[in-house]
């Protein structure tokens, strides 16, 4: 607002009556946002997409500073507006005009987390288990996350060369470089692919000392010393290692499946299926959300028990499916709303951030993927929730404050 107020000044020839040090501020201000909208839009493009949830986290509250705001400065305004030799209605003008535009703006504010009704909490699924905590995959990292009550385990599942199904994100090309130590052990081998290793040398490789060393998340001093040693000594984990901790703590299962050249949906299929069935003995039912595209119609003709979840509205319509898995900013509220009226569960990937989860909440979205379990277990309710009538008290009382400070204001440097 001081930025415009100066260009304005400039404009009509008024003198800015600012130090130096001001107008220092006020264009290293300006260029730093205009750094970081370029940063953003050169490196992070997909991102924008999350300002739109951005805006309704914050929207209301950004109302109320931009009150705040807008009353400091009308102190200046009218100062010039007396002073001025020439334009003070083009100056008074350009207040009013901005002013109104501040005041009336909660018409056009929408926000989930301005309703009368708060949906329940969404369920927590734990992305790779709980990563920050813990290396990501391993059997460490699942068991913390148990401790958030996470409703699923999310992971990757790749075929080994001897056709062993285990649990790794990175595919391709080096696809063991980032979490294990496989170049100390095999220093003189590649790998393109998860064909051309076996089980056997995947057990040989250390999965967790890389987590300690890198500390991804900024994390690992949240770790006591006992908790870093095991962190240490992490070994890659089988499929069948986290259906039978499913099965302990009757937690779901969900996973991408990294498709190979060789690889076989019914392979891993066959492994899960023997293993609900020892769940039948104990009264339990495994839950398996089946996600990947390529195998699906196979795996409802020979195991229709699996929970079919879909990644797009599409195919999830042609499907008449009952499960949605998106990213967090792909559904507006009013989609999940509508989703919800159809009895459409929806899952949305990755949350981490206790705002995001909680615009999420008040949206009214089933679960939600995250790496961040621990944190989000302990919210008994959203940052921020207000019913309509409260927000317009709200809303109509910091506009007339406003209005009268700047009526006094104007008398004063009258």
């Amino acid at each position: 607002m001081l930025q415009c107020l100066s260009f304005l000044l400039i404009a009509l020839k008024e003198p800015l009556d600012l130090h130096w040090l001001h107008k220092v501020l006020l264009s290293v201000s300006l260029v730093i946002v205009m750094l970081g909208i370029a940063v953003v839009s050169l490196c992070w493009t997909a991102e924008w997409e999350a300002v739109r949830l951005l805006l309704q986290a914050t929207a209301p509250f950004l109302h109320l500073a931009a009150v705040v705001a807008l009353t400091m400065i009308s102190w200046l305004v009218f100062q010039r507006y007396h002073r001025a030799q020439r334009s003070g209605h083009l100056i008074i003008g350009a207040l009013w005009t901005v002013t109104v535009m501040v005041f009336i703006s909660p018409l056009f504010i929408y926000s989930p987390c301005i309703s009368y009704m708060l949906p329940p909490k969404p369920a927590l699924v734990a992305h790779r288990g709980a990563p920050m905590l813990a290396p990501e995959n391993t059997m460490m990292s699942f068991r913390r996350s148990v401790a958030c009550h996470v409703t699923a385990f999310e992971t990757d599942v790749q075929l080994s060369k001897d056709m062993v199904p285990f649990l790794m994100h990175d595919s391709g090309k080096g696809f063991l470089h980032r979490t294990t130590n496989v170049d100390a052990v095999f220093p003189n081998r590649t790998y393109n692919s998860s064909s051309d290793i076996t089980w056997e040398e995947l057990q040989m490789l250390n999965a967790g000392d890389w987590f300690v060393k890198t500390d991804p998340f900024w994390s690992v001093s949240l770790l006591s010393e006992q908790e870093k040693t095991v962190a240490r000594n992490q070994t890659v984990t089988s499929l069948s290692e986290l259906l039978e901790l499913s099965k302990e703590r009757n937690i779901s299962l969900i996973f991408d499946l990294k498709y190979d050249r060789h690889g076989n949906c019914n392979d891993i299929a066959k492994v899960i299926q023997k293993s609900v069935c020892l769940c039948v003995l104990f009264w339990f039912f495994l839950q398996i959300w089946w996600l990947h595209e390529g195998h699906r119609e196979c795996v409802k003709k020979y195991y229709p028990g699996f929970h079919q979840v879909y990644p797009d509205q599409k195919t999830l319509r042609n499907d008449n499916g009952s499960w949605l898995n998106m990213k967090y900013s792909t559904l507006s509220a009013e989609e999940i709303s509508d989703l919800r009226s159809r009895n459409v569960k929806v899952n949305l990937w990755v949350v981490n951030e206790p705002w995001l989860f909680s615009l999420l909440w008040c949206s009214g979205v089933s679960s939600v993927t995250t790496n961040s379990c621990h944190i989000l277990k302990d919210m008994s309710q959203p940052d921020w929730h207000l019913t309509p009538h409260v927000y317009k008290i709200i809303w109509i009382t910091a506009d007339l404050v406003s209005l009268l400070l700047m009526f006094i204001f104007f008398l004063l440097q009258r």
